[in-house]
């Protein structure tokens, strides 16, 4: 049995495969869902009351039918299972309370746990080597050799770097409209059609919380308004400043650069012409990493 876990801020998708024949591929029997899991942000309690009384409750009400049909008793369901936990927040530090709060839990038969940027390498390039990238309200990247991680330029945040994804994309956005002349329609109707002032801009961006999620939130009108030359160059822009500052120091236009995430999935005709323009070989592009998760550990 192997439980796969990917896990961001808002929630934590669970996949359950199980194969009765060695040389047959892993099988889903089972999705599960809970909140999500990130060690950056929640204490061990947190952590341990999410397992507690959302995802041991759905394993525990598992159909008993099936279990006999795959030879497991149901006694020793969680005994059988490997965990695979990916998710944001699982720095090196965290690692190991994450995997002793699944070995008190659960005592599974093995446990890993790795970042949500193993998942993104893992999910894109399966065994092969090339450059796996996050793009969505954050961005990161890695070159990956098959098996490791092998280097990183480091993401710095919304506020010193996360070029390519929607809060940068929000921040120069809204430059652009106060900024830029040929901003001046999209700027009326942004504003218009949101109900905002600049006033409620400068206090949303400066002192409410998590300005970051609400600058990235501003992608959906961007995209609205991708056949406008001057937004569709703004969000080529912010994907090209990506490829320069964050791929190019790893020197591999030899390898295929993949990409996850919601950036990626849903402005990927602009990606793949930044891609283009910088000379590097477009690779997939998935929208979230559980379907290659499901695959690689297939």
């Amino acid at each position: 049995m192997i439980l796969i876990a990917d896990s961001g801020s808002t929630k934590t998708d669970w996949l359950l495969l199980h194969s009765s024949n060695p040389l047959l591929p892993n099988e889903v029997i089972a999705t599960f869902h809970t909140q999500g899991i990130t060690p950056i942000h929640q204490t061990a309690g947190d952590i341990r009351q999410i397992l507690e009384r959302e995802l041991l409750p759905q394993l525990s009400s598992f159909p008993r039918a099936k279990l006999i049909n795959m030879g497991i008793l149901e006694h020793s369901l969680l005994q059988n299972i490997s965990i695979f936990f990916y998710g944001s927040g699982c720095t090196p530090e965290h690692v190991p309370m994450m995997k002793q709060l699944f070995i008190e839990e659960m005592s599974p038969k093995t446990i890993e746990v790795h970042s949500d940027l193993m998942a993104a390498a893992r999910a894109l390039c399966q065994h092969d080597a090339g450059m796996a990238c996050i793009l969505g309200t954050g961005a990161n990247s890695c070159l990956y050799d098959g098996e490791q991680i092998v280097q990183n330029t480091p993401a710095l945040g919304y506020i010193l770097g996360d070029e390519g994804s929607g809060s940068v994309l929000g921040r120069m956005f809204l430059n652009a409209i106060f900024k830029n002349p040929l901003f001046a329609a999209i700027r009326d109707e942004f504003l218009t059609t949101n109900k905002l002032t600049q006033a409620d801009i400068i206090r949303k961006v400066y002192r409410e919380p998590m300005a970051n999620r609400w600058l990235a939130s501003l992608s959906p009108f961007i995209h609205d308004h991708l056949s406008e030359p001057v937004v569709r160059d703004l969000v080529i822009d912010n994907f090209r400043s990506f490829f320069r500052k964050n791929l190019r120091p790893y020197q591999r236009l030899d390898l295929p650069v993949h990409f996850v995430g919601s950036m990626a999935h849903h402005f990927s005709k602009q990606l793949e012409e930044a891609a283009q323009e910088e000379g590097f070989i477009m690779g997939h592009i998935l929208q979230s990493p559980i379907d290659g998760l499901l695959k690689y550990h297939q």
